[in-house]
């Protein structure tokens, strides 16, 4: 099992509840895939570097996970299909 970490960036405008919903989704399937979360860090809306799709803000989530490459494969797969994702990064931090 590897160390992972990511970074994604939701679109803003969501409440609360949304913005929990898919810290929750994405951490769920972590785990279905048989890893485990670490660490979740929500940093909240910032203020991106340039614009994104119309987007001048967004809400910044850092996830610490331990998995295999299938797992951040899997989590990489969904973070692309879902719309209210406007940009994701997974970064292998144990070499």
């Amino acid at each position: 099992m590897s160390k992972y970490e990511i970074m994604y960036i939701v679109k803003p405008g969501l409440d609360d509840e949304a913005y929990q919903a898919l810290v929750e989704r994405f951490s769920s399937l972590v785990q279905a895939q048989g890893g485990s979360v670490d660490s979740i860090d929500k940093w909240g809306t910032r203020k991106l570097a340039y614009e994104i799709d119309g987007n001048r803000e967004g809400y910044y989530v850092v996830m610490n996970f331990t998995g295999n490459p299938a797992t951040a494969a899997e989590l990489d797969r969904v973070m692309k299909i879902t719309d209210e994702i406007v940009r994701h990064l997974i970064v292998r931090t144990d070499r």
